[in-house]
């Protein structure tokens, strides 16, 4: 269940760097007062540590027959 959050975090700051990229809008801070807000923060730190959470996916072994992590 933490995998799915953390993945669902990522997805969401992944797709607020796309619109800061492309259209240099930043949905985060839009919504939430601007880049210095305690909320905007607090998001941001959030999505920041789902991040570094994913990171262990990468090195986590699998069951062949399932794909479930071990």
């Amino acid at each position: 269940m933490m995998d799915r959050i953390a993945l669902i975090l990522v997805i969401i700051g992944a797709l607020n760097w796309g619109l800061i990229g492309l259209f240099g809008f930043d949905a985060v801070a839009f919504l939430c007062g601007g880049q210095m807000a305690v909320l905007s923060r607090i998001i941001y730190s959030v999505v920041g540590i789902a991040g570094l959470w994913c990171v262990s996916l990468l090195f986590r072994e699998r069951d062949q027959q399932t794909g479930a992590v071990a």
